[in-house]
C-alpha cells in the first residue's frame, strides 16, 4: 500500500507523523523552561465560571436562541470569547457582544475582552469604553 504521507524520519521510534510536533530540549536550556513554567503559573487567570455568571442579561436571550458563550482563554485578565451556536450568522450578534463586553469590563480582574470571531466592531468598543469612563 502506498501512503500519501512522506516517510516519517523517526520510523519505529515514535507514533508522531511529523518532526515539527516533536520537541527536543537540550539540557542546557531546561533551567530556563522551569522559569517560564513558574512565570506562567503566576499569571493571573480569571475564573471561567465567574465570566459566565457575569455575561449579564444577555444570558436569557442566548438560552432562548441556542447561543453559546465559549470562554477560550483568560490569561492576564484578557478574556477571549467566541459566540457560537445560534449566534453564528445572527444579525444581533454585535449587540450581544456589546452587552457582554459592557458587563465583563465592569469586573476588576478583567483588562480586556476579545471576541475571536470579530463580533464586536471597533466603534461599539469605543462607545462602551467612553460609557465606562463616564460612569467611573
Amino acid at each position: 500500500m502506498i501512503s500519501a504521507f512522506p516517510p516519517c524520519p523517526n520510523a519505529g521510534r515514535s507514533t508522531r507523523r511529523s518532526r515539527r510536533t516533536t520537541l527536543v530540549i537540550h539540557p542546557r536550556y531546561r533551567v530556563g523552561l522551569k522559569a517560564l513554567r513558574l512565570l506562567h503559573l503566576n499569571m493571573a487567570e480569571v475564573d471561567r465560571q465567574l465570566i459566565l455568571e457575569n455575561v449579564g442579561p444577555v444570558q436569557a436571550v442566548l438560552d432562548a436562541h441556542d447561543g453559546v458563550v465559549n470562554v477560550i482563554d483568560t490569561t492576564d485578565g484578557i478574556i477571549m470569547i467566541g459566540l457560537e451556536g445560534g449566534c453564528t450568522g445572527c444579525s444581533s450578534t454585535p449587540m450581544t457582544a456589546m452587552q457582554i463586553y459592557y458587563s465583563l469590563m465592569k469586573l476588576e480582574q478583567v483588562n480586556d475582552v476579545v471576541f475571536v470571531n470579530g463580533e464586536l466592531p471597533a466603534y461599539m468598543r469605543a462607545f462602551i469604553d467612553d460609557k465606562l469612563k463616564s460612569e467611573a
